[in-house]
Order: structure tokens, then C-alpha cells, then sequence
């Protein structure tokens, strides 16, 4: 089973590239951040014309988070608990029937965290820290759960091209990364580091300076896995070519093979 995530920086914008990527990279389940859609105005039929299942949780111009599933939702749950004041579109669950039970999958889209002087910091790792216990309490399930998405937070030094670069920044801060390994010692796995410690593997590179060309990239979309789904994986890969064709994301699909 192929399950991938992907940023794409606004799905009307790109829903061409999304259906062309679709069709080439055929995932049994897409989780899709920053739709940038209310749920009303999303694009559900182009989708469903390729074979896919749709379940969103939408904003009006920012924000919001889908998944794309050629199995049936058994179950569909929207936001991330713990703040019933929090009103982002960033957490979207879906549980699904495989042959060895349960499957859950989540799309997530971290917050940002910039200004790191403003309270937008403060969310950030408060977001983290409701994720933690979320995941906490969902791996006493003991099924197969990928936590996949936009996580903003570059977790480590070989994760960008020049670290100095982001010093400054919400998302190589000690805190964040500090947060980011709290959920990972829960008896999570990243994926693509459970299969190489090359550097230089990127999922983001800015619009701006030619950052694409240079290869002046960033890693911050990540799928991390239950033990149970760990132990299924196969291989993991970068779709960076798509960052090269029209009208792009930022950002880059990152897709992992389960043995499920």
C-alpha cells in the first residue's frame, strides 16, 4: 500500500498538477495540507472521477487538510483535540478496514510558528504538545497509524541545505525540534531516516532566489510511523521532480510503501 503526503499550497491552484501526479504516482492514500479551501469548494468530483475516496476539513484561504483514499472510510475524525478554542483546519484523521484490522492515517498541518516573538510560537509548540498526547493515547491501539504531513519543523542540521539559513526561524528553533523528537520517542519512526542517513533530501524549497535550481531545499513534510506500521515498511521516496513542472507547490509529495 502507497500512502503519501503533499502541501499543495492551494488545490485550485493546482489541481491540475494534483490530478497529474495522481495518475502518475496512483496512492492508495493521499493526505493533502494548506487546501485552502472551504470544504463546500473543494474540488470533490475531480477526484472522485480518478477513483478516490474525499474527506476534507476546510478554511476559507488558508489553511485545511484532506485525505484521498481508494479504500472506504470507515470512520472520518476532523481537528486535533485538546483546545476547543482552536479554530485552524490543520488535523484530519481517517480510519480504514485492511486485512490485518484497522488502519489509521492522518493528514496534519503543523503551524508555522513565525514570528518566534509573537504568540504564533507559542501555538506552534502548544499544537506540538496536543499532538504528543493524541498520539499517546492512539498508540494504545497497537494498529498501523501514519502521522503524515507538514510538520514545519526541520528536525535536523542534514535536513537543510545551509542550517545557518534558519537559525532565526520557527522552524529549526531548539524548542521545536525539541518537540518534534518528544513525538518521535513516543515510539514513532521516520520513515525516510529508517531508510538512509543521506543528506541533502529535501521536500521544500522557497519561490524566491532560484532556491529550486540551487537546491537550497529543506526536509519538513514527514511521515511517521507506529511500531505496526514500521514494521510493514518497504521503501519510502521523494517525488522532486514534481517541483519542476508547472505552476508548483513549494512543497513535494513523500510517499511510503507498506506491506498492508
Amino acid at each position: 500500500m502507497k500512502i503519501a503526503t503533499w502541501n499543495i499550497n492551494g488545490v485550485k491552484a493546482r489541481i491540475d498538477t494534483a490530478l497529474a501526479w495522481l495518475k502518475e504516482a496512483s496512492p492508495d492514500i493521499a493526505c493533502l495540507q494548506e487546501i485552502k479551501s472551504v470544504d463546500e469548494g473543494f474540488p470533490t468530483s475531480a477526484f472522485e472521477d480518478l477513483g478516490y475516496n474525499v474527506a476534507t476539513h476546510g478554511q476559507k484561504g488558508f489553511n485545511g487538510v484532506a485525505l484521498l483514499s481508494k479504500l472506504p472510510f470507515d470512520e472520518v475524525n476532523r481537528g486535533l483535540p485538546g483546545d476547543d478554542g482552536d479554530d485552524h483546519a490543520r488535523f484530519i484523521e481517517g480510519v480504514f478496514s485492511v486485512e490485518s484490522g484497522a488502519l489509521r492515517v492522518v493528514s496534519l498541518y503543523l503551524p508555522n510558528g513565525n514570528p518566534i516573538d509573537t504568540p504564533k510560537f507559542s501555538y506552534k509548540l502548544a499544537w506540538m504538545e496536543r499532538l504528543r498526547n493524541w498520539a499517546t493515547e492512539r498508540l494504545t491501539y497497537e494498529e498501523p497509524l501514519v502521522l503524515a504531513g507538514d510538520y514545519n519543523v526541520i528536525a535536523e542540521p542534514r535536513d537543510a541545505k545551509d542550517p545557518s539559513l534558519w537559525v532565526n526561524d520557527a522552524l529549526y528553533q531548539p524548542e521545536s525540534r525539541k518537540a518534534f523528537r518528544a513525538i518521535e520517542t513516543l515510539g514513532l519512526t521516520d520513515a525516510l531516516r529508517a531508510t538512509t542517513d543521506e543528506g541533502g533530501l529535501y521536500t521544500f524549497w522557497d519561490y524566491q532566489a532560484g532556491a529550486f535550481q540551487k537546491n537550497n531545499g529543506i526536509r519538513i513534510d514527514h511521515l511517521l510511523l507506529s511500531p505496526q506500521a514500521a514494521d510493514r515498511l518497504v521503501s519510502v521516496g521523494i517525488d522532486k521532480h514534481v517541483r519542476g513542472w508547472d505552476k508548483p507547490s513549494d512543497h513535494v509529495p513523500v510517499h511510503v510503501e507498506l506491506r498492508i
